[in-house]
């Protein structure tokens, strides 16, 4: 532990159990009674640490605030402060970050932070571990993004700078090479998706970054486009491959009141409208059919999404839907007929 975590662990120490004895804080911080000393001067005379030594308790504490201080602020060491129940917020943000970490590139670089905080915690960074062991992300067919790009596509955003892209294109199967300004990483369903104006086709597009099979860094500026904007192409319709300057069409499906127990608590679309149905007497609040209505463009996830509920939905209204549904469920019945 390095003497500013020393620093931070004999405030946070003070301020948890009001007053520390000398030995109580040299076992803590694991150094000599000099080095504790010092540390305790330092932070007096350097730092206007109020610190006083109570003789009563035989204990080191905060000075009270006089009573003419009024509403002046509590004394905080310089930088980032955090309490113990911060850095345990932090480091449990840390392990839910980790999950969405296919290679450890965003854990490899926040370790030696997460170590400090750690550090901050002393002894109690057993517990902060624990804690951890006990927080778990579990990703469903998650595709994994090669480090080496993943790291160059965000130093590119950060650095507004253009990228070279060589992109495997899954529709027909073929590779071509883009030359892109990254404008915003997106995590969605455990995989990550670059948006970035493609400068081929003179328009935003949404790329898979496992779908990436090279990329480099270019010196020229990347072309800006307002978040506004960015939200209001690619964010309009459902799922990963809504917007994309598509005219926008609302989707109706109307679930089983069994299937409804647990659609009313998901969200498909920030912009979704739902209602109850069979809301008559013998019918309690809640109970009933559930209406969904979502915003789509492109119909292939939203399709997806409605077949895993089977025969619990019914698609209404929407023509061109009604019978891409049916002809899936006709495809998929016939595989399996006997």
């Amino acid at each position: 532990m390095d003497r500013t975590e020393r620093f931070y662990k004999i405030e946070l120490l003070l301020r948890s159990r009001g007053c520390v004895s000398f030995a109580a804080l040299q076992a803590e911080l694991g150094v000599s009674p000099a080095t504790l000393k010092r540390d305790l001067q330092y932070l007096r005379d350097r730092l206007s640490a109020p610190i006083t030594y109570d003789a009563a308790h035989n204990g080191y504490r905060f000075a009270a605030a006089k009573a003419d201080a009024g509403d002046a602020p509590r004394h905080e060491l310089p930088g980032l402060w955090f309490s113990e129940n911060e850095i345990h917020a932090l480091l449990t943000m840390h392990q839910l970050l980790a999950g969405l970490d296919d290679d450890g590139v965003l854990a490899r670089h926040l370790q030696p932070l997460m170590e400090k905080l750690q550090g901050m915690l002393g002894t109690d960074a057993g517990a902060a571990r624990e804690l951890m062991r006990r927080v778990k992300v579990i990703g469903t067919a998650r595709r994994r993004v090669p480090s080496r790009h993943f790291e160059l596509l965000g130093s590119a955003l950060l650095q507004r700078r253009r990228l070279r892209l060589s992109y495997f294109k899954r529709s027909d199967r073929s590779t071509s090479e883009r030359e892109v300004s990254p404008q915003r990483l997106v995590n969605y369903r455990s995989t990550w998706y670059l948006d970035a104006w493609c400068h081929a086709s003179d328009a935003l597009r949404r790329f898979a970054l496992d779908a990436v099979r090279d990329a480099a860094l270019l010196d020229t500026k990347a072309k800006h486009v307002a978040l506004r904007d960015l939200e209001a192409q690619l964010d309009a319709g459902y799922g990963i491959y809504g917007g994309g300057g598509s005219k926008v069409k609302w989707a109706t499906l109307v679930f089983s009141a069994e299937a409804a127990q647990w659609v009313a608590n998901e969200e498909w679309h920030p912009q979704q409208r739902a209602r109850w149905l069979d809301a008559a007497p013998g019918h309690p609040p809640g109970a009933g059919r559930y209406e969904l209505q979502v915003p789509y463009s492109d119909p292939t996830e939203l399709a997806m999404d409605i077949l895993r509920h089977g025969d619990s939905v019914v698609v209404t209204g929407d023509k061109a839907l009604v019978a891409l549904i049916g002809q899936r469920l006709r495809s998929a019945a016939a595989r399996y007929a006997g």
